[in-house]
């Protein structure tokens, strides 16, 4: 299974009691049979031109209101984050994880590679980070980064918790009892499963990139948007929902007034800028008109 959607399922597969843990299994199985039974379905959740955030969204118009909310958050991020022509496969190994962990009562971890360990964390981050108000992310990277320091600091608790001879009980253990009353919830989930996910000598190397992976996923999460006139709340709304659409995340708005902008929308969200204003056209027009453009045109043109 791909570390992303393997540390994800362990997060919203684990969550789960039994009862609700053999329904969703069911309809993974359900839906792996109904995705290589139905060629439509296949053909265009492998087509390589459509993008992974319209995959997701293919899967969740087709799931909705039908299974488990865990079945659908499961199926979505594995059609969002595995390559076109491993999404059937990866819906395959979601249902092959979920019996396993109905028949055994655990989540099967295979040991991982360095770079693959630290992405498995991150899904699990992701399904942690999903149900969590951006405005607290703060928190969870301050509490992740002195745990961090902490590890890094003491020579015993590192000796015992790098140590991939010990026994992982005792090593979740420890940060169970050092961290359980001085922390929320999802930085305990995230300290606990650098252990239990990633790689014995790589905690601290881990802890520190589970920081600055919350810290990009709040980027992502929270859309700073400059408008020349106030929105309603239907364009509120409805550029909420494009956000969380293209981006695949439970997108959050802080919207400033900028007159200046003259007219429309700046959107900056990540890495990634939308600019539909009128400055900006005006200034796409001004660059089109320049004299040098204007020479160019005129030594370019067919009389």
């Amino acid at each position: 299974m791909l570390p992303k959607l393997e540390g994800y399922a362990a997060a919203r597969l684990g969550s789960l009691d039994a009862a609700a843990l053999a329904t969703v299994t069911g309809e993974l199985a359900s839906l792996e049979q109904t995705v290589l039974g139905r060629a439509d379905l296949r053909a265009v959740l492998t087509d390589t031109s459509i993008a992974s955030a319209s995959r997701g969204l293919i899967v969740h118009d087709v799931l909705s209101a039908k299974v488990h909310d865990v079945t659908l958050q499961v199926a979505v991020y594995a059609a969002s984050h595995a390559p076109a022509q491993e999404v059937p496969h990866a819906l395959g190994e979601l249902a092959i994880a979920a019996r396993e962990l109905v028949q055994n009562g655990t989540y099967p971890l295979a040991g991982l590679g360095l770079l693959a360990s630290r992405q498995r964390v991150a899904g699990y981050a992701d399904a942690q980070l999903d149900d969590v108000d951006a405005q607290n992310f703060d928190e969870i990277e301050d509490g992740l980064f002195r745990w961090a320091r902490t590890v890094e600091g003491n020579l015993e608790l590192r000796r015992l918790l790098l140590d991939r001879d010990a026994d992982l009980e005792s090593r979740v253990g420890t940060v169970q009892a050092l961290l359980g009353d001085k922390v929320d919830a999802v930085t305990l989930a995230l300290a606990r499963f650098v252990i239990e996910g990633g790689r014995a000598r790589d905690v601290v190397g881990t802890l520190d990139y589970v920081v600055d992976y919350v810290a990009r996923a709040r980027d992502w999460r929270v859309a700073r948007v400059h408008t020349a006139r106030p929105l309603d709340e239907k364009s509120r709304t409805d550029l909420v929902t494009s956000l969380s659409a293209l981006t695949g995340k439970n997108v959050e708005l802080q919207i400033a007034d900028s007159p200046e902008l003259l007219g429309g929308i700046l959107v900056e969200i990540g890495d990634l800028r939308l600019d539909a204003t009128t400055r900006a056209r005006l200034g796409a027009l001004r660059d089109a008109v320049s004299p040098g453009h204007l020479y160019e045109s005129s030594l370019n043109r067919n009389d």
